[in-house]
């Protein structure tokens, strides 16, 4: 019997999807679940007459594929996939290879591919973005690992990946833990767009009153231009779907509390390790977990006072297009801040980040595709060494030109009491990289003051430390 060329663990949706995309782009597979009516389920229904196999143990599932072995884990983070590759590695022999296609902290990674090393097995960590229909039709994978892994598995990724104007979206991301650390920085950019997009929608149905399908045709409106983004596009559609009981919409009957899975948050921690600014994203994250406090924001909307709510003097037109510009400027400062990051852990980490080609693979497939990101991987191909991308040419002279309604947007909206967090945040952003000297001198000498942590001189560069008895 031929043996399969891919083996998979586990069969919740992203799992099932994406065994049913290798197999349809021609690589037979051998799938195992822990819960085998799953499997079962599987092989009579949608893998029915198609190349898959199940698996009822690890043995059987290892003793089914092709040399060398390459097995995907598509498990919950954490202790599950240590225990999936506690179960295998015995069964493995030099040269096998084992891929975390889950959203693993890119610590863990790095951890398991030297432990796995140490065994002469190889290990890659993939970041997998797109959901469950990307997962079956093409996602954007961020492998990283061992470069001659990556070339075992290539043929397979590059052909179930999705696909754009300029190749597959998957590249070698680097080694050890940064296909995964490429993937969290991924997700927190998506908590930075999400954010941005709750907080334009909030600005255009306070201060215009605008309903779920007038703002639906704004956004359809703005998916035509330079927001085009999947994010755009499915704010629209779900601002446009009906409960059917009540003949409402939708959105309005969702409780505004969103939830999270930790990626974004992890974001915000390294950041700080790193010594990263990444205050859009922050913004977004506690955007997050404030709207988690329903109950206390409930109590204190009875008892504490904001400006009295007036209805817009101006065009509301202009508002609008003021709205788009400010979210757009917003969601430039998002990506940058996620750029900078990346260079700085790929300094830090030995990686060598291929900023261009990360921003490429996110063109499709994945959640945060956009337009924009063919602008990102223009200026990293222009200046590989970009600081910042607020100093490229083109999205210079674009947020320059922007930067008057964009600070409209922001004033109008804290006038009002309309909460903007992550908007205003990546405004605060973009005025602290402009500026030639910010007032942390004061905080430096307050620093020396109360314990003696010394400061440098603007006058005599160089030449410092310098300390101040300043009680004399």
């Amino acid at each position: 019997m031929a043996k399969s060329q891919v083996g998979l663990v586990g069969l919740a949706v992203m799992g099932e999807n994406l065994a049913l995309n290798i197999e349809r782009n021609g690589f037979p597979i051998t799938v195992y679940n822990r819960s085998a009516d799953k499997t079962e389920a599987l092989l009579a229904g949608r893998a029915k007459g198609k190349s898959v196999t199940g698996a009822k143990t690890v043995r059987e599932l290892v003793a089914s594929l092709e040399r060398p072995r390459r097995i995907i884990l598509l498990v919950k983070a954490g202790a599950p996939v240590d225990d999936m590759i506690g179960q295998l590695t015995p069964l493995l022999e030099a040269g096998d290879i084992i891929i975390d296609g889950g959203n693993s902290h890119f610590s863990d990674t790095r951890r398991r591919e030297t432990a796995m090393q140490a065994k002469g097995l190889r290990f890659i960590g993939s970041g997998v973005s797109g959901g469950e229909e990307g997962a079956l039709w093409g996602p954007s994978l961020m492998p990283g690992g061992p470069k001659d892994a990556y070339e075992q598995i290539r043929p397979i990724w590059e052909k179930i990946a999705a696909k754009v104007d300029d190749g597959p979206c998957v590249t070698y991301i680097g080694p050890d833990g940064a296909g995964h650390f490429v993937k969290m920085i991924h997700n927190g950019i998506e908590y930075g767009d999400m954010q941005l997009i709750a907080e334009s929608y909030d600005v255009l149905r306070q201060l215009l009153g605008l309903d779920a399908p007038q703002l639906a045709a704004i956004f359809e409106e703005w998916n035509k231009g330079l927001l085009n983004s999947f994010l755009i596009e499915i704010t629209g559609k779900v601002l446009r779907k009906k409960e059917p009981e009540t003949g409402k919409w939708l959105v309005d009957l969702i409780l505004d509390k969103a939830g999270q899975k930790g990626t974004g948050k992890w974001m915000s921690q390294i950041a700080l390790d790193l010594g990263v600014p990444i205050p859009t994203i922050n913004a977004a994250v506690e955007g997050r977990i404030l709207s988690a406090f329903k109950d206390d924001r409930v109590k204190a909307s009875k008892v504490l006072s904001g400006p009295k709510r007036e209805p817009y003097k101006g065009d509301p037109k202009a508002l609008i297009e003021a709205v788009r510009d400010a979210l757009y400027a917003s969601k430039i400062c998002s990506y940058a801040q996620g750029m900078v990051m990346m260079r700085v852990a790929g300094d830090e980490y030995h990686w060598n980040l291929p900023l261009g080609e990360i921003a490429r693979i996110w063109k499709g497939g994945c959640i945060i595709r956009a337009q924009f990101l063919d602008l990102i991987k223009a200026a990293f191909q222009k200046n590989p060494q970009l600081g910042n991308l607020l100093l490229d040419d083109h999205f210079k002279a674009w947020v320059t030109e922007a930067q008057p309604r964009w600070r409209h947007v922001v004033q109008t909206a804290q006038s009002q009491g309309i909460p903007v967090l992550a908007m205003s945040s990546s405004l605060a952003y973009y005025d602290s990289v402009r500026a030639e000297r910010l007032p942390l001198n004061l905080t430096q000498a307050q620093r020396d003051f109360f314990g003696a942590h010394t400061y440098e001189r603007i006058d005599k560069p160089g030449q410092g430390p310098f300390h101040t008895d300043w009680g004399s």
